[in-house]
């Protein structure tokens, strides 16, 4: 039996995303606290398909949701005690390297998530770092949702979304606590034999009379891993810390204001360079003691509709990191420090079966410095005001369309107090047409504005002359098909993203150059009763000043990565206490060897196994064991840095590696 589901307002084409009766009561199950009876589905079994998240998107049948990818309930949950390669691990055309979170790098359909627009709880993030470091670090445990618009993004994805946008949410006290409930929480506990990692997370949860509170607390500390050779990779321990507190006020009308702070520590010895394992002469790890924050204020009326449905943001992330310099005592510790200031009002018009448009102007006060102790503070900075509106309509049961502008004035100064002023206009544009029930064909463009982009604070140089700087700027185009018939869906894209006068300064000379991926996605879900199979390939090609890139021309801009696979499957037997599944991460041979580096790049398979005990006896407790890299393989994943040269050794992922995970609901 399948069931369609359906978002808050009338969708174009009349849209429908089948399940089976199993996963639509798994998912009410899990979200609403309740065990069945014997023989049913028990709490925390979790949707693998991702389209329940889309339902609960109030834009998720919009045209320009078409190069969307959520991140499926499951993949969220068992994702909680990981790191951001497991959270994206289903979705092949997202793509994590880098072995440990201080070096993880994100790649969007080839592009490096630093050309995206990165928002967490409305608050812009991407505030870039020192290059061996990720400038976009997250903890899963606090996610409640995120999404991946590829391509064209919407004009209301904020300012600079150049190659599309990620939305992330964290958890609100409806989402930890069960129905009825006051005060309630979760607790999770894992070890991981590789590395000899223990970890464990506490989150706690209340309301009264409109009253919210959330709590979260996490700590991992291990043991440097081994990779599937065997050896141990030096730095690749395990030390974090992360925490969340949020609060909020919703009165009877739905008037709600959301107050959340939260913060990632990161202090341990990394390897020289952290996302690389060496270059050259071997060299000691050296400590990198990193801290990111991320501090919001939000408005909204959870019961607007009309003409009348505000959103306020305000909020300031930062990300700090300090490396030490053994090689340069006098210097002592390096500390780059990166922040934005941001916010925005909007107004949701809402047209009724028609649609929708949003309206709005925001914000950013965005710096980065670099100091030590031989050096004096070096500085960029740069404030951007922006106004957009977009549409999003259905003009008939088939057609759906997506349009929007924004214009965009920034004000930037360089590390000699240099200044100048950029603006610019972004435009987009979608459509998806219904042509049968089961065919839906889409396609989409976009022109954005991008600024001039804060640089690396690690490479300031006060020398840099900065005349011949100009505002980066992006062309997306991507075409695509939705086709649904039972419990089946397929879809696909083809993809092409340009930036011209993408920044690429290095210490000696401030550059600026152009960049292009292309490529394409597909992707196919499968639905059975008490089972989903998820899978996608995606392959891309990075070109930098047109010709083909290595991994060093193209840092900052995207990655070689050529043909990856992502696999995920999950089944309950039925009268079951138990769920099984597994996953397969793969990624072709890379052949093309750019001027640049030295070889190609070697294919992997990488298969992961796992089985779920939902126990009847004590309520919302699940036993968890997987078993991952099930083959000990030895490889680095394929977003990783430096594969394609000689004298790089790259971050390896680890071998095998055998997981127990204890959580429970109370």
């Amino acid at each position: 039996m399948t069931l369609p589901v359906h978002t808050d307002r009338p969708r174009s084409g009349h849209r429908y995303y089948s399940f089976t009766l199993s996963s639509v009561l798994a998912l009410c199950c899990a979200t609403s606290g309740f065990a069945q009876t014997a023989g049913e589905l028990h709490l925390g079994q979790l949707v693998l398909d991702p389209a329940f998240m889309r339902a609960q998107d109030p834009d998720g049948n919009a045209a320009d949701r078409g190069n969307s990818h959520y991140v499926a309930d499951a993949e969220l949950d068992r994702a909680r005690m990981g790191n951001l390669r497991h959270l994206f691990s289903g979705i092949a055309s997202v793509s994590v390297g880098g072995g440990i979170p201080v070096a993880q790098k994100i790649f969007v359909n080839g592009v490096d998530m630093l050309n995206l627009g990165v928002t967490l709880d409305g608050v812009a993030q991407n505030n870039r770092i020192f290059h061996h470091t990720s400038a976009n670090a997250f903890d899963p445990g606090l996610m409640k949702s995120v999404r991946v618009d590829a391509g064209a993004a919407a004009a209301d994805a904020g300012p600079h979304a150049l190659a599309g946008a990620v939305v992330m949410e964290t958890v609100d006290a409806e989402d930890i606590l069960l129905s009825g409930q006051s005060v309630g929480g979760n607790a999770r506990f894992s070890y991981s034999s590789n590395g000899q990692t223990p970890a464990g997370s506490v989150t706690l949860a209340a309301r009264h009379a409109g009253f919210e509170a959330v709590g979260y607390l996490k700590r991992a500390k291990g043991n440097d891993y081994r990779a599937g050779d065997g050896s141990t990779i030096a730095g690749s321990a395990a030390d974090l810390t992360s925490g969340l507190l949020k609060f909020a006020f919703e009165n009877p009308e739905g008037h709600r204001i959301e107050v959340s702070g939260l913060r990632m520590i990161d202090d341990a010895l990394r390897p020289f360079r952290a996302n690389m394992v060496g270059v050259g002469a071997p060299r000691e790890p050296r400590r990198y003691n990193t801290t990111r924050d991320t501090f919001s204020v939000s408005y909204e009326n959870t019961a607007a509709d009309g003409f009348w449905d505000p959103r306020i943001v305000l909020g300031r992330s930062r990300v700090r990191v300090g490396v030490d310099q053994p090689l340069a005592p006098a210097l002592g510790t390096s500390w780059g420090d990166s922040s934005t200031f941001s916010g925005k009002i909007e107004n949701r018009f809402n047209l009724g079966e028609l649609g929708s448009v949003t309206a709005g102007v925001d914000y950013y006060d965005r710096s980065s410095t670099y100091r030590d102790n031989a050096t004096a503070p070096l500085r960029e900075k740069a404030r951007n005001t922006g106004i957009y509106a977009q549409a999003r309509l259905d003009p008939s049961d088939a057609l759906s369309l997506s349009f929007g502008l924004r214009f965009d004035s920034q004000r930037f100064t360089g590390v000699n107090d240099w200044q100048n002023s950029f603006r610019g206009f972004s435009g987009n544009v979608s459509a998806a047409y219904q042509f049968t029930d089961a065919l839906r064909l889409r396609a989409g463009a976009s022109s954005v504005f991008g600024g001039l982009s804060l640089e690396d604070n690690f490479i300031f140089n006060p020398a840099w002359d900065y005349s011949d700087m100009r505002a980066a700027r992006s062309t997306n185009y991507t075409m695509g098909f939705d086709y649904e018939t039972g419990n089946l869906r397929l879809d696909g894209e083809v993809f092409l993203t340009r930036i011209d006068n993408a920044r690429v300064s290095v210490y000696a000379r401030n550059a600026i150059g152009d960049a292009e991926s292309r490529g394409f996605n597909l992707g196919l879900g499968y639905g059975w009763d008490g089972g989903y199979l998820r899978a996608s390939y995606s392959r891309s090609r990075i070109k930098v000043d047109g010709q083909a890139s290595d991994s060093y021309s193209a840092l900052d801009l995207g990655a070689p990565l050529g043909g990856v696979l992502a696999l995920e499957a999950q089944h309950q037997p039925r009268n079951s206490d138990f769920a099984f599944g597994g996953s397969v991460q793969a990624a072709q041979a890379y052949r093309t060897i750019a001027a640049g580096s030295d070889r190609g790049i070697p294919g992997y398979a990488v298969a992961n196994l796992f089985a779920e005990y939902h126990a009847p006896q004590v309520r919302g407790l699940v036993i968890r064991a997987e078993v991952n890299n099930l083959f000990d393989k030895h490889y680095a994943d394929r977003a990783t840095y430096g594969a394609d040269f000689n004298s790089v050794t790259p971050f390896f992922e680890p071998g095998r590696s055998v997981t127990l995970t204890t959580s429970l609901r109370f």
